[in-house]
């Protein structure tokens, strides 16, 4: 590095908060710090502000009932419809302006632009033919299905005739689309014949079909789009419930649906998301409560215009991707970006070449990304003009100051303000992060509960604790992008999120607190840090450490691009703390830069954190959302039988960590 560069990089590395540029605050959607106690003075009416980014047809008679907590209830009495808010709306003002810019992973051979006009024609048709094959309002639909178009079109039309979707992450197994299906009694499923990944083609109807075949109800029909191009196709035939999706969107060229008419809290959709009993948890997303909260938090938090050409890197068979590639950005009426292949294909480049093309003013991704991208390097963003970028977000698990900083200045040339944003499948949305326009930025901290949310760190007796403090977060108010209830099952609903800290006999909704299970520390500004799941703590000695603060204090130290901590047994200690590390490129993995891990540990918590091994690992094991997982590095550190590896997009890597522990 040059002599500049090195003294840029000593100041960020001091500097503790940043503060957003005059010429954001200027142009900001939400600008005025009197917000937050605009929304505590107002509130539960505060969230007319976010209904109001919407159109009704009917209006609604009361913000908030909540007459029968936790089961809350949003904006009652009024209709809307998710699709015409996403689409009708916006055909004046917006029908000849790029709806979705969708860009394939083959580099520039199937790329594809939807204005506003075409999508809204694609989705009528989609949903003249879902209604054609007897989807009724109600129906769940199942879509297992990649990042194509076919995706976001099926929602929308699934939508528009009042069929709630349920979509399943391509990357699952078949197991899991049977499990998914079955639950949900779902007699309906879309999906494709395969997709590309790093230039291969992947078959995924034989997956799809192994799947049906655990379903344990009928299945009406099976609607298969065709995304891979002639000579890559697997050669399969289609069963006599299955169609294509152009034949039957052909069938039904220019037909329009009236949308239906839904109440307020009528079920948009049904997400499945892990339990601790192994079974999935269907969180219930409700139309107006949900359609609301993205929309306003898309505005406020991610500065969303309809000018905009905003990039989310996430997919949608994730949460992410439903509410900030999807319904937000939609029903504000901009443009919204999907992409089909991974940031390293064809080159490390791709996802900066994609920023550049598009001229991308927003990117929303993950640390673990940006861990990677520190690990490949500079030089990767440097090849590209990422001018047009004017806020940076990431989302999916805390992200430490180091990956903060190098995201802020090498993505964001030290101009763009960054969201670190806190939030779950079941709140819908965004909970605890900066307003970009309003609030300093503390690296390694999401930021203060946005206005209106009431989200509180306390301690085992549900009492708030004191700065400096790590506790337990909570959030002790209702807000309209929450989960109403786990698909037929109430009684699970209120045992998983509501029993921890409330007073389950009560009728009083300020005896109703919401625990997200993840620990947190507050510090004297009233800033959050998530510190992770409350099941992420190792007790060392009798001491809870929150495997996220010793994991930021090794990837603090120059030469680590990522970490993972885990607890081994120990017969002392009860736990020891295990550190999986990744090197950036260039270091060495050898006892001075153990050592200097070792120390920064010691540094940043005290002696108790000392990792007792530091295993250097080329990988980690990761599923194919990016999603480290920890529960197989603990049994390796425990020499314990493995559990299944099959979800893991490395799965080769296991062995060798195994080999690095037997070994040492």
């Amino acid at each position: 590095m040059s002599e500049e560069d090195i003294e840029l990089e000593a100041r960020l590395e001091e500097q503790a908060t940043f503060e957003p540029s005059d010429s954001f605050v200027e142009q900001a959607n939400v600008s005025d710090p009197s917000v937050y106690e605009e929304f505590d003075e107002n509130w539960p009416n505060c969230w007319q502000a976010a209904a109001e980014l919407l159109d009704w047809d009917e209006e609604y008679d009361q913000v908030l009932d909540d007459s029968n907590p936790p089961f809350y209830e949003w904006f009652t009495d009024g209709t809307l419809n998710a699709s015409a808010n996403c689409l009708d709306r916006h055909l004046d003002e917006r029908g000849d302006e790029p709806a979705i810019e969708w860009v394939g992973e083959p580099v520039d051979e199937d790329d594809r632009t939807f204005t506003y006009a075409e999508l809204h024609r694609e989705v009528n048709e989609c949903a003249a033919a879902l209604r054609d094959l007897g989807v009724g309002e109600d129906d769940v639909v199942t879509m297992y299905m990649p990042m194509i178009p076919e995706l976001p079109i099926a929602m929308l039309a699934c939508a528009r005739i009042g069929a709630p979707h349920s979509v399943v992450f391509a990357g699952f197994s078949a197991d899991a689309l049977a499990t998914r299906m079955n639950a949900a009694d779902s007699e309906y499923l879309i999906t494709c014949d395969g997709y590309y990944r790093r230039g291969d083609p992947l078959d995924h109807l034989s997956k799809a079909n192994e799947g049906l075949a655990g379903v344990d109800h009928e299945v009406s029909d099976v609607v298969v789009a065709e995304r891979l191009r002639d000579g890559d196709g697997f050669g399969h035939g289609l069963a006599a419930n299955q169609h294509t999706y152009d034949g039957l969107v052909a069938d039904h060229e220019g037909a329009t649906v009236d949308p239906v008419k839904r109440d307020a809290e009528d079920m948009l959709f049904l997400m499945y998301t892990s339990g601790t009993t192994g079974q999935p948890k269907g969180v219930k997303h409700t139309t107006g409560g949900y359609l609301a909260w993205t929309a306003w938090t898309s505005q406020a938090v991610l500065d969303i215009k309809p000018e905009d050409t905003y990039f989310c890197s996430a997919d949608i068979g994730w949460i992410t991707g439903h509410s900030y590639i999807v319904y937000g950005p939609l029903a504000l009426g901009t443009t919204t970006m999907m992409y089909e292949g991974t940031p390293d294909h064809p080159d490390r480049d791709r996802l900066w070449e994609i920023v550049e093309e598009y001229e991308a003013t927003q990117l929303y991704t993950a640390p673990t990304a940006i861990r990677a991208f520190m690990k490949w390097g500079g030089e990767y963003p440097d090849r590209h003009d990422l001018s047009s970028l004017r806020l940076l977000g990431t989302v999916g698990e805390p992200i430490n100051p180091r990956a903060w900083k190098w995201y802020y200045k090498h993505i964001g040339n030290e101009e763009c303000p960054i969201v670190d944003t806190w939030w779950q499948t079941e709140t819908g949305g965004m909970m605890v992060t900066t307003l970009p326009g309003v609030k300093t930025m503390k690296p390694g901290s999401a930021g203060p509960p946005l206005p209106g949310v009431d989200a509180q760190v306390v301690d085992t007796n549900g009492d708030p604790v004191e700065a400096g403090r790590a506790g337990y977060l909570t959030v002790r108010k209702p807000w309209p992008g929450m989960l109403r209830t786990l698909y037929k099952n109430d009684e699970r609903y209120i045992e998983e999120y509501w029993a921890e800290y409330s007073d389950t006999d009560s009728s009083d909704p300020e005896d109703w607190v919401y625990f997200p299970e993840d620990g947190a520390k507050l510090d004297e500004d009233g800033y959050i840090t998530v510190l992770g799941r409350v099941d992420d703590v190792l007790n060392v000695s009798g001491h809870r450490l929150g495997t996220m603060e010793i994991e930021s204090a090794i990837v603090g130290v120059e030469g680590v691009a990522e970490a993972a901590v885990v607890g081994g047994d120990h017969e002392v200690k009860g736990e020891a703390v295990y550190a999986y590390v990744i090197t950036e490129d260039g270091y060495e993995e050898d006892d001075a830069l153990r050592d200097r891990i070792v120390q920064a540990v010691e540094d940043a918590i005290g002696p108790i954190a000392r990792p007792e091994r530091v295993v250097f690992s080329p990988d980690l094991p990761k599923t194919r959302s990016g999603k480290i997982m920890r529960r197989l590095l603990e049994d390796i550190a425990n020499e314990a039988e493995l559990g299944d590896t099959s979800t893991l997009r490395n799965p080769d890597i296991v062995e060798d960590i195994q080999g690095k522990i037997s070994g040492d």
